[in-house]
């Protein structure tokens, strides 16, 4: 996911986007107590998403704010 295509989704959008990806971790780390995960790869790239959303979440309240 790149941050460009986060730029474009409104804000609610990007709520929901959190909250999948919220659940995916959960699951990823699930899958990886039970020995079940088979991609490592996928927790560390679902994390940087997360942190992707939440960081366009924030730029676009401060840009929000600034122009108020």
């Amino acid at each position: 996911m790149k941050a460009a295509e986060l730029n474009d989704k409104t804000p609610e959008q990007l709520r929901e986007q959190l909250v999948a990806l919220k659940k995916e971790a959960f699951n990823l780390r699930f899958q990886q107590a039970t020995g079940q995960l088979e991609s490592t790869a996928r927790m560390r790239a679902v994390r940087r998403d997360v942190a992707r959303v939440k960081t366009v979440m924030n730029q676009k309240a401060a840009s929000a704010a600034a122009t108020n």
